[in-house]
């Protein structure tokens, strides 16, 4: 399991996240915000509250709301894989 040891939200429904092996990049979340799950998200201010849950190690918003970190790390790995190619 990956480890978020830091996240902040940026302009644009971005996340900027680092995990414990050293992984870090920008994650776009403009789409997932247009959802019916997600859609409170999509208010900037709140967005730009992101945290991260000690226990669970999820990126996670006031009210519940929370992204698994593999998912996250996932993407970012197959962006700096795509990067190399």
């Amino acid at each position: 399991m990956h480890t978020i040891i830091e996240c902040r939200a940026e302009g644009n429904y971005t996340l900027w996240l680092r995990f414990d092996d050293g992984l870090e990049g920008r994650v776009y979340l403009g789409d997932l915000v247009t959802t019916k799950s997600y859609w409170v998200l999509s208010d900037e201010d709140i967005f730009s509250r992101v945290a991260i849950d000690p226990v669970s190690n999820t990126v996670t918003w006031q009210g519940g709301i929370n992204l698994d970190p593999e998912r996250l790390y996932r993407d970012l790995a197959s962006k700096a894989q795509a990067a190399l190619h």
